[in-house]
């Protein structure tokens, strides 16, 4: 079977181009006094700026939506909540009408996926008022049940944050967490080393936890708050990868047909591209793909693929019959998605640049990357992949079989899963 890696290049990017236009989309609704900090919130936890002054689009009076053409992500800022009763009650009724148009089909696009309430913890108090706004809210909105997560803002003083979470917990407000939350560093003063910023990976465990499958890779292609939960992410795409791989050569695949594999590695870079949120461009795929197969971009066969995969596999030159096996095909795999991995970390790090991987040095340097993945991985990371995949697609089912057919509340008992922010 021959097969060009001009092709399988751009098969790549038809593919990355595609699986970032199919991403969901996630909406958010932000609510809070003026001037607790949610623009920086906003921008500090998502990429590309959303909430610069000006843009948004007004849809009530008191609400604006946020968006950019290519972020699937939707902003529904709330405005106006301080002032007085009556506007305190039409931003709820704005909020509520938002979540039930959004319930009204089945287009998971259109429903409103969270609310964020922030209240600025510098205050150092919180208003009674909010406290029973937030306790009417969650009465009416008992029957959809969109998570409510508080995020104390402007979070300086950790012990103060703590203390104010605290009070506020004892409220029992059916709120899914309280998270404290120093969205950028903070200068006091010159002459002492600027407050560091803390909680966004926090804030990002707990969307993680209450968010469906269907939305995971939208949270981790959005957000720029951990570099950690975006590979823990690109991680379950080599899984999947890898399952898929192990069952395509578990009726052992002629090494003449083993380019066979190839369309599975394809949709695991595109997975693993939109995840990482980047302009991945064909020179970048090119220098990759020539790079691990060890071509220079020539038209081969699927024979000389498996060569040059395969004499990099310990033991896998024992195969009998000329076959690959369900389990070096998991392995190649593995290697290809775990390499790939980091080429992505290191160009979106500005470890790497684009312009470096056409270089001998650069192709040099992915090609010991590859290397020393093959290298690195063994039939238990196979095997661990293999059952990672698998529960995820039960959890996956079991999700849209409770959604389907459940009453069953969303569990606010479950612990946050704190990092520690990304250096």
């Amino acid at each position: 079977m021959e097969v060009s890696l001009d092709k399988i290049a751009q098969d790549c990017i038809t593919a990355i181009s595609d699986r970032i236009k199919n991403l969901n989309t996630l909406n958010i609704i932000v609510a809070g006094k003026t001037g607790v900090g949610k623009s920086t919130l906003i921008n500090s936890m998502f990429r590309d700026n959303l909430a610069e002054t000006g843009i948004g689009k007004p849809i009530t009076q008191h609400m604006r939506k946020i968006s950019k053409k290519g972020v699937p992500l939707n902003i529904y800022d709330t405005k106006g909540f301080e002032l007085g009763k009556d506007a305190q009650k039409e931003v709820k009724k704005e909020i509520l009408d938002t979540i039930k148009a959004g319930m009204s089909g089945t287009d998971v696009n259109k429903a409103i996926h969270c609310i964020w309430y922030c209240i600025n913890t510098a205050s150092n108090r919180i208003e009674p008022e909010e406290i029973e706004w937030l306790r009417d809210l969650a009465k009416e909105n008992s029957v959809t049940e969109v998570p409510v997560i508080i995020v104390l803002t402007q979070a300086f003083s950790k012990p103060n944050a703590e203390k104010m979470k605290n009070l506020i917990m004892d409220e029992n407000l059916d709120v899914i967490q309280v998270v404290p939350v120093l969205a950028q560093d903070f200068v006091f003063d010159e002459s002492l080393p600027p407050i560091k910023a803390y909680g966004l990976d926090a804030l990002l465990a707990v969307m993680t936890e209450v968010l469906p499958e269907e939305l995971q890779d939208t949270l981790q292609s959005v957000q720029i708050a951990s570099l950690k939960a975006k590979k823990k992410r690109a991680q379950v795409a080599v899984a999947t990868a890898t399952a898929t791989a192990f069952g395509e050569g578990f009726a052992p695949i002629p090494f003449a047909d083993s380019a066979l594999l190839i369309p599975t590695q394809v949709a695991m870079i595109a997975s693993i591209t939109a995840i990482y949120g980047l302009d991945i461009n064909k020179s970048i795929i090119t220098a990759f793909v020539s790079s691990a197969l060890g071509t220079g971009g020539a038209t081969i066969a699927g024979k000389t693929i498996a060569a040059n995969l395969l004499k990099l596999v310990p033991g896998a030159g024992t195969v009998l019959g000329g076959t690959i096996s369900g389990a070096t095909a998991g392995v190649i795999t593995t290697a290809l998605g775990e390499a790939y991995i980091v080429l992505m970390e290191a160009i979106y790090k500005g470890d790497l640049k684009a312009s470096e991987l056409g270089t001998p040095e650069g192709k040099k340097k992915l090609k010991e990357i590859f290397k020393r993945k093959v290298k690195e991985t063994t039939q238990e990371d196979v095997q661990k992949n293999i059952e990672l995949a698998h529960e995820v697609e039960s959890a996956a089912i079991e999700e849209k079989s409770s959604a389907a057919t459940s009453d069953v509340p969303v569990d606010t008992t479950k612990p946050v899963n704190d990092e520690t922010p990304e250096s």
